[in-house]
């Protein structure tokens, strides 16, 4: 697989067009690692916090003070971050089962949430085996308007109807498989404003996956009880071999507490086995990581969209970026096929496999999934993923470097250039 002159030249011209883009994110990442840094300093930290617990874990210091840095930089009350949650659907199962009861209502405003929740919530396979709805929580939905705000009528509707029984409004930022604008931090917050004088008794959760680091405030600053992410996405840095982390008011995150651990025990346990360093390291470098991964989509939106390939793409390359995941719309499973072919081949590992789609667990399609990643299933490393259904979008995202972010784009489009 070669990379095409015309793709080189793209590229080339891409660059000088995304060039005030490119200063504007390296703006955003030197704020955020500021704000890190500075966090770092006001809780004393030292290279005695890197040394591993076992057992129990009780007093561990560097777990301890890793969760305080957390709700630091977060803009909240109180954090926890552990490299024992197994992925971004596990953080927020963990969240919606700490907050919702029997006979409580889990509100989704901005449309279906991500595929792997379907079955956490009770949406789809078989029931009896510990959904939210096969412990009585009930779900209801509100659709993005088609320019992609709030449905603010339909919202006040249901918790008009609803009542007390709404315990959570969930929020995905990210647009997931939806062919859909990621949410800014100012729309968030606004529809917090909106939510909460109408609904004052329920907690607003926020799956911020993608998102971390994008802008300079996260969720919390504009009113969310809970935001809940991944550590091999955007905050883990490319450093974080696994984990998620939960932030947001101190009441809703002792409640996900008792549901990391148990009731009673909290956070009070859970032994680090020597990945705090990681985690520590990982903070760190996640304001640089997503830049490079923006940087990287933009470029990707340039020549996939109309000034290159002439596919739709879902950002436009001139757009603020909100989430690291730049879609693709190809309408073609060839087309999807032959992108994530490419993201794989340029790849720093596995770079000789062949992506193809398969019945991947929690999905309800089959997917595709190109990730030459040293970190499995880390998103925050370059990948190309999509459902093999209409209109067959390829959702790439992540780049450690924008140098190796920008090889894998430029044989991606190669690729697909090759069925035009």
């Amino acid at each position: 697989m070669e990379i095409s002159k015309r793709i080189e030249e793209l590229a080339l011209n891409a660059e000088i067009a995304l060039e005030p883009h490119f200063r504007r994110i390296d703006a955003i990442s030197f704020e955020n690692t500021k704000k890190i840094m500075n966090a770092f300093r006001n809780h004393r930290v030292s290279e005695a916090m890197f040394a591993p617990t076992s057992g129990y874990g009780y007093d561990d210091k560097g777990r301890d003070t890793l969760d305080a840095i957390w709700a630091e930089v977060m803009g909240a009350e109180a954090a926890f971050v552990r490299h024992s949650i197994a992925n971004g659907t596990h953080a927020l199962t963990i969240g919606l089962f700490g907050l919702l009861r029997p006979n409580d209502i889990l509100f989704s405003i901005a449309g279906k949430p991500y595929d792997t929740l379907d079955e956490v919530i009770g949406n789809v396979g078989e029931g009896g085996r510990g959904s939210l709805r096969d412990f009585g929580v009930d779900y209801r939905q509100a659709d993005l308007l088609a320019d992609g705000s709030f449905d603010t009528e339909r919202i006040a509707e249901v918790i008009k109807n609803e009542g007390e029984r709404i315990k959570v409004i969930f929020i995905q930022r990210s647009k997931g498989y939806l062919n859909r604008k990621t949410l800014s931090v100012d729309d968030i917050g606004k529809i917090i404003s909106f939510v909460k004088p109408l609904c004052p008794h329920a907690y607003v959760v926020v799956d911020n996956c993608y998102g971390e680091f994008t802008e300079t405030r996260e969720p919390c600053a504009v009113g969310a009880d809970l935001i809940i992410g991944s550590l091999i996405k955007n905050p883990g840095g490319g450093m974080a071999e696994s984990g998620g982390y939960i932030a947001g008011s101190a009441r809703a995150v002792e409640l996900a507490s008792y549901r990391l651990t148990s009731v009673g025990c909290g956070l009070e346990v859970g032994a680090t086995l020597g990945q705090t360093k990681s985690m520590y390291k990982g903070l760190f470098y996640a304001p640089h990581t997503t830049a490079q991964a923006i940087k990287t989509a933009h470029l990707a939106a340039y020549i996939f969209g109309e000034d290159g390939l002439g596919f739709e793409v879902e950002p436009h390359w001139s757009e603020q970026r909100y989430d690291i995941i730049q879609a693709v719309i190809t309408h073609s499973p060839e087309a999807l096929c032959a992108i994530c072919r490419g993201i794989q081949a340029g790849s720093p590992v596995d770079s000789y496999v062949t992506p193809e789609p398969w019945a991947m667990p929690g999905y309800t399609d089959e997917v595709i999934m190109a990730a030459g990643a040293f970190t499995q299933g880390s998103s925050i490393e370059l990948s190309a993923d999509g459902p093999m259904r209409e209109p067959y979008i390829a959702y790439l995202q992540g780049g450690l470097t924008y140098e190796s972010g920008r090889i894998g784009i430029l044989y991606a489009a190669s690729e697909a250039e090759r069925l035009k």
